[in-house]
């Protein structure tokens, strides 16, 4: 089957488009800056063909437009009719308690993500615009949405429960969701694969790190807890976010700057994490150059980044009665050996063995503990929109097979 994978930002547009029988992606591409008249698409095919163009886009209907477009061109293109895109898979941030696997998208569907607008204010918005578009851009083609949430709305209370009165959960579904699930469920399920074990067999630790962190506890195939919460704020520290963090701070901060509760919500997700403590960057590559050059704010930030993880493997191996693998991915679990290094050091004593050269290896799916290490670590790279092209086939064809049976 052919789907047209999305993405729908506030201003962007990330699309692939893939064949699920062979998993090749056919094309993939981004529009930025919808809202301007100087943005920008970027389309590559599968054979290295690249155009870029700049125009005004200035909504997302437009930009789906284009994106179709690009698709059918004649000098750039891979389809020859808009029938060819058999099915649209949408990524979705937040499916609240509502949804715990993908779905047909319906209009109850989309009424449904707006009611759960207040859980992700500027990011469902946005996927709900893509939607909207595509369905009057193809209303002919079954869509379905992939939730970042989905994966772990499997959780016990004890793991998602915070320490609150009960009526303010019931109330305002205040609780912990978990993000990346698309990601976690990835490459946990691709760890299982290289191990050569069923995926519902073994325990597993997944680490997602990028500007965005998180991990995930998934105990065979079920995530049974994981780092982020009610929002993406808690959990590790990241490249502009805090992490997890005494509640009191934030009160004592606004009564001493005088600050706003906006102020300091953008302090808390855009000043913070490893920006506001190396005064550097949030870039990882960038502390490591200037660490190495002797800049002690930036070792503080790698150290603090690093040591936050540790303490998780500490909790989530214990949440799991046990382990059998850990897996790094997104851009710094995948390209950092330092930070993998660094996590992974003294770790022997629960059966984990780096191997440091492997660990220097840094392409492909691939495993960088030593061949005694009792608990397997690999590095792998992520794949969330095969996985959103995947689930999407999957729920177009039973439908499918629904129809025909009944006819």
């Amino acid at each position: 089957m052919k789907v047209l994978v999305l993405n729908c930002g506030s201003s962007s547009v990330k699309y692939q488009f893939i064949n699920t029988e062979n998993k090749l992606v056919l094309s993939k591409g981004s529009i930025e800056s919808i809202g301007s008249s100087s943005a920008i698409l970027t389309h590559q095919r599968y054979d290295g063909d690249t155009i870029k163009i700049t125009g005004e886009i200035l909504d997302h209907d437009l930009a789906i437009e284009y994106v179709i477009a690009v698709l059918l061109s004649k000098n750039h293109g891979v389809i020859k009719d808009r029938s060819e895109i058999e099915a649209v898979g949408h990524r979705v941030v937040h499916g609240g308690e509502d949804f715990s696997g993908s779905v047909l998208i319906t209009d109850t569907v989309i009424q449904t993500l707006r009611e759960n607008i207040e859980l992700a204010p500027l990011h469902n918005p946005p996927n709900i615009k893509g939607i909207v578009a595509c369905l009057k851009h193809l209303p002919d083609v079954p869509m379905v949405g992939v939730f970042d949430t989905a994966f772990h709305q499997k959780m016990p209370p004890r793991a998602f429960l915070y320490g609150i009165p009960y009526l303010l959960y019931k109330r305002y579904k205040i609780r912990r969701y978990g993000f990346h699930g698309t990601s976690h469920l990835y490459v946990s399920k691709r760890a299982a694969e290289l191990l050569g074990k069923a995926y519902d067999s073994i325990k597993i630790i997944s680490c997602h790190l990028g500007n965005g962190c998180s991990i995930a506890a998934i105990d065979r195939g079920i995530s049974i807890d994981t780092s982020m919460g009610f929002t993406p704020l808690e959990g590790l520290l990241m490249g502009t976010r805090c992490g997890d963090l005494d509640p009191s701070i934030p009160l004592h901060v606004m009564a001493k700057e005088d600050l706003t509760l906006a102020e300091v919500n953008t302090m808390l997700n855009k000043h913070s994490g490893l920006m506001g403590i190396s005064g550097v960057s949030n870039d990882m590559r960038e502390l490591i150059k200037t660490m190495n050059e002797g800049n002690e704010r930036s070792r503080l930030a790698f150290e603090v980044f690093c040591y936050r993880i540790k303490k998780y493997f500490g909790a989530y191996i214990a949440a799991l009665g046990g382990l059998d693998a850990i897996v790094f991915t997104g851009g710094i679990g995948e390209n950092s050996f330092e930070v993998r290094k660094e996590v992974l050091t003294n770790l022997e004593f629960l059966g984990i063995e780096l191997d440091d050269e492997k660990n220097l290896i840094q392409n492909g799916d691939r495993i960088i503990s030593k061949d005694s290490s009792k608990v397997k670590v690999f590095v792998i790279p992520t794949n969330e929109e095969l996985v959103i092209a995947l689930e999407t086939a999957q729920i177009v064809s039973e439908l499918r097979k629904e129809m025909s049976n009944k006819s």
